[in-house]
């Protein structure tokens, strides 16, 4: 920053400490929040930037969209203003600046550099983590746009938080894209094909950012690599990602499936919904049959490909119909149909306007009878396509949203001529009545009086905690997931009666009752343990008998002693 770094912000209440991280429009310092006591993140934009309007409406707008949210998922936000400062030149600066909640841990990109490819069980509850972030950020309308490693916290207590709403806008305000200095927002490995070619953006193109990182969680490596990020943005339009199976010898091929369904080209045919990414990985995780395991990525690109042409020569048949000699090429990257002029030597002026006119009036001629042809065409395409539908009753699947009720859906689907199939969904942890999953996927083509399935969540269900004491840490952890729980997290204590490495307790307690996908904490022994306290002066008896209890073995030994009475213990050792 140009500008000296003010010792603390808001009169003294936040007191400044080191910089923690630093961004392309911020830097990030650990703070004290003097007035409640507490350790913070504060960030504060550069103060190039400050005065550049562009920057500082985004600023302003993380600030507003985060404080809308509360979710474990997501850092909070807890404050907001600006600094005046005094600059080198002796001008008056603002310092924007947000104060948010201080997560002790790692960032998901730290962890990937530092231990490479995660587990699959460790990929899963990441991914859940930042899928329950999206959700509910989804659902507030709010869309990320930038999810990738480097905006993923993990909390030392192994909790997932997604941070840096900075380019997030709400759904109702994303009618234009979004760009940087006329360039795409979003970082280019985790950029959805849609931002590539600065389209409008949905909640469908965090899902597929969401699938990038679940994509290098599991094999190391982002799922394309180039020289430039151009050379990345046209990978993620142009190509299929190289199955994680064929990079990671032993990886389920059905990790190939979900990933390439929340990446696929045509945002279409990715998930929905957060909460359907969601539950394809936990079906697939607890044994069931993800609804991606029938996605065909080539298929998917074949088609996004189809419509691009299609697309490409309708802008050359209006382009050829206008003034000019002009050579047109699709872009995909920028997802423009670009003209490049090609001049023309004529040998004289005279006959330089009579080929112009010539030409003028043949285009008049031919533009009529192409505008004709068109026409025809199209009629002909419309009567066509009318005739098909009757004939074959093609049907297009509605497209349901979390906020779709059931009789919403069975009333759309029987005005559809669809048969409604409404299925309860005892996996999801979504309150009761929510849609969570559909198939076959909104925009599929189907018959007149297909059946389609709709699933809605029983709400979160409540089971007893089982009695995993005494067990190993893993039979614990299997017991458990088995049950409908997660392991929030594992701590070592003292323990006289379980033996190094096995179970104390759990937190909530064994036969209590808690909702399914409650985060379980176990307790595993030290293999270590505490004398009792407030044995020296009771009689030996007793004294022996608590070691013994407590696990100890005794030896017994006689001393004279002037203050404690005969037959009393006098002194242990160990003490």
């Amino acid at each position: 920053m140009n500008t000296t770094m003010p010792t603390s912000l808001a009169n003294g209440r936040y007191e400044l400490g080191e910089l923690i991280g630093r961004g392309g429009m911020a830097e990030v310092r650990v703070a004290v929040d003097k007035r409640l006591g507490r350790t913070v993140a504060v960030k504060i934009m550069r103060s190039d930037l400050a005065n550049d309007e562009i920057f500082l409406s985004r600023f302003r707008r993380e600030a507003h969209a985060i404080a809308q949210m509360n979710n474990p998922n997501i850092v909070n936000i807890y404050d907001s203003g600006e600094e005046s400062v005094i600059a080198e030149n002796g001008l008056e600066e603002r310092l924007p600046y947000l104060v948010m909640e201080y997560v002790k841990g790692k960032t998901l990109r730290d962890v990937l550099k530092m231990n490479g490819a995660l587990s699959q069980r460790d990929a899963e509850q990441v991914m859940l983590g930042v899928l329950n972030a999206l959700e509910y950020s989804h659902r507030m309308g709010i869309i990320h746009r930038d999810i990738k490693p480097g905006n993923i916290m993990i909390s030392e207590q192994g909790l997932v938080k997604v941070m840096d709403f900075g380019i997030a806008r709400a759904l109702d305000d994303s009618a234009t894209t979004m760009t940087q200095s006329q360039g795409v927002v979003g970082t280019a490995q985790y950029l959805s094909p849609e931002q590539a070619r600065g389209e409008q953006v949905d909640m469908r193109s965090d899902l597929y950012s969401a699938g990038c990182v679940l994509y290098e969680m599991l094999t190391g490596r982002p799922p394309f690599i180039g020289d430039s990020a151009v050379a990345i943005a046209y990978q993620h339009v142009s190509e299929v990602a190289t199955p994680l199976s064929t990079l990671v010898p032993g990886m389920p091929a059905m990790w190939d499936k979900i990933c390439a369904k929340a990446m696929a080209k045509d945002r279409q045919n990715r998930y929905a919904t957060a909460s359907e990414f969601k539950n394809d990985i936990l079906a697939f995780m607890n044994g069931g049959v993800p609804v991606a395991a029938a996605f065909n990525p080539l298929t998917d690109l074949a088609n996004m490909k189809a419509r691009k042409q299609a697309e490409q020569n309708a802008a050359n048949m209006v382009m050829g119909m206008t003034d000019g000699a002009a050579t047109q090429s699709f872009n995909p990257i920028t997802g423009q149909v670009e003209s490049a002029n090609i001049a023309f030597s004529p040998s004289t002026r005279a006959s330089q306007r009579a080929t112009m006119q010539a030409q003028r009036r043949k285009r008049v001629v031919i533009g009529s009878m192409v505008g004709v042809l068109v026409t025809v065409l199209v009629l002909l395409g419309v009567l066509f396509m009318l005739n098909r539908s009757r004939a074959t009753g093609d049907v297009v699947v509605p497209t349901f949203m979390e906020t779709t009720t059931q009789d919403a859906a069975r009333e759309k689907l029987r005005a559809l001529g669809l048969v409604p199939d409404i299925r309860e969904d005892d996996h999801s942890s979504q309150p009761e009545g929510t849609f969570t999953k559909q198939s076959p996927s909104g925009g599929e083509h189907v018959a007149s009086g297909s059946k389609v399935t709709v699933w809605f969540s029983v709400g979160p269900q409540s089971t007893r905690v089982p009695d995993v004491s005494g067990k190993t840490q893993e039979a614990a952890r299997k017991m458990l997931e088995h049950a409908g729980f997660k392991i929030a997290n594992v701590r070592v204590e003292d323990s006289a009666d379980v033996k190094k490495d096995h179970v104390t307790r759990t937190d909530p307690d064994a036969d209590s009752f808690a909702d399914k996908g409650t985060l379980i904490t176990l307790y595993i022994a030290s293999g270590l343990t505490k004398i009792p306290d407030g044995l020296v002066g009771q009689s030996k008896d007793i004294v022996v008998s608590q070691l013994e209890n407590s696990g100890f073995t005794t030896d017994v030994v006689k001393e004279d002693s002037d203050n404690v009475p005969e037959g009393s213990v006098t002194r242990l050792n160990p003490t």
